[in-house]
Order: structure tokens, then C-alpha cells, then sequence
């Protein structure tokens, strides 16, 4: 059973930095992407920033920049390093793991999501 635990929420002022965390647990194939995704009060989940197990990254336009997503595969561990806040950063940032196992074939996993408040 894959599990993800997210770590590394908070608030800070505008222009400060926050560094999340995402350890993954009990995922079964060597192919897969991680990354972060955010949810902002009355809008959509949308993309931040992925790593795939090859280390191609993706990010979000509105964070390109000052956000970089990385990841340690001797601990099963994303990290997204965000510089530069703003307050429409303001959001809960979701962990998601997409276990790929062949093409079309893959599973989505989330983690329970962290609180991220950036202040004016």
C-alpha cells in the first residue's frame, strides 16, 4: 500500500522561503512520477511541479524560477524548495505519486496535503 507523509507546511511573509517534503512508502514500480500539486480556497488542484524517476522536472508557469522540486531516491523522499513566495502561493500542497506500469496503465496516489500561508 503506497503512503505518502507530507512535512513542511507553514506561514511565512511574502518574499520568504519554505521548503515541503514528501515520503513515499510501499510503491511497487520503479517508473513513476512525484511531485506537488496545490489547491487554493474556491479554485482547482493544479500542477506545481513533478520529477519523474529519470529527474525530468515540470513545473507550473506562475513558478518557474522560484520554486525547484528534487527528489532522493534512497529515501523514497520529494522535496520542493519555494523561494520568492507570494501570497497567491497561499494553498494546501498536495504530495501525488503516479505509479506508472505500462502505457495507458498507471495509478494515482496523494498524500493528505500540507497548509502553505503566505502573508502580505
Amino acid at each position: 500500500q503506497v503512503q505518502l507523509v507530507e512535512s513542511g507546511g507553514g506561514l511565512v511573509q511574502a518574499g520568504g522561503s519554505l521548503r515541503l517534503s514528501c515520503a513515499a512508502s510501499g510503491s511497487t514500480s520503479s517508473l513513476n512520477t512525484i511531485g506537488w500539486y496545490r489547491q487554493a480556497p474556491g479554485k482547482q488542484r493544479e500542477l506545481v511541479a513533478t520529477i519523474s524517476s529519470g529527474g525530468s522536472t515540470n513545473y507550473a508557469d506562475s513558478v518557474k524560477g522560484r520554486f525547484t522540486i528534487s527528489r532522493d531516491n534512497t529515501k523514497n523522499t520529494v522535496y520542493l524548495q519555494m523561494n520568492s513566495l507570494k501570497p497567491e502561493d497561499t494553498a494546501v500542497y498536495y504530495c501525488n505519486l503516479k505509479e506508472v506500469y505500462s502505457i495507458g496503465d498507471y495509478v494515482n496516489y496523494w498524500g493528505q496535503g500540507t497548509q502553505v500561508t503566505v502573508s502580505s
